[in-house]
């Protein structure tokens, strides 16, 4: 650690550095919102759909994200998996306007929450249900009933409506992701 990086510490100065995992089923807005945090001089004009996952980086309130963005795509959903451990908070897309989906999207969560890397950690967990714009969009209230969200009672998660395509609703999720990391790395060190 350099000398400046040392004062930096000391000061309060350096920046906090969060893992975040970005899961969602295909076409769901994923990439989108990703995108829409970055730099306005590194963001894309055309989002195609993410192959495998994607690492991006960008900073928020102070901290700097790096964001595994994740296939959603049936074939890579098994990728998800290796990233559990690495993540300290994970972000679940939802395509509000696909119910036919709704109960795949449900079976992934439980998968998710089930796995041993999860499942004994409170990991933040926050849901956009993006694409709230489309006249058939199911509201946050009823995806939440859907996917019995009210059943995880050992991690902090939150619903944000969202258009990732406008922003709306981007930023206070963001914000909520923020407060519960920094929650946890609190208490983690007062229980050491």
């Amino acid at each position: 650690m350099g000398l400046f990086d040392k004062l930096a510490n000391m000061l309060k100065l350096k920046k906090e550095q969060i893992n975040i995992l970005v899961v969602g089923l295909n076409n769901s807005g994923k990439s989108t919102i990703v995108n829409h945090f970055k730099n306005p001089n590194e963001r894309t004009s055309i989002v195609v759909p993410t192959v495998g996952f994607s690492v991006e980086r960008f900073e928020n309130q102070g901290v700097f994200f790096t964001a595994f963005d994740m296939s959603g795509a049936t074939r890579y959903r098994s990728l998800w998996e290796h990233h559990f451990k690495s993540c300290q908070g994970i972000v679940f897309v939802i395509d509000s306007s696909d119910r036919m989906r709704l109960v795949v999207v449900k079976d992934e969560l439980e998968i998710l929450l089930q796995h041993p890397d999860i499942a004994n950690r409170r990991v933040p967990i926050l849901f956009f249900a993006n694409k709230m714009d489309c006249t058939d969009a199911l509201s946050s209230v009823k995806i939440a009933a859907g996917l019995g969200l009210e059943k995880i009672k050992d991690k902090p998660w939150h619903i944000s409506s969202s258009n990732a395509l406008t922003g709306e609703g981007l930023q206070d999720g963001v914000q909520w992701m923020v407060h519960q990391i920094r929650e946890c790395v609190a208490n983690s060190k007062e229980h050491r």
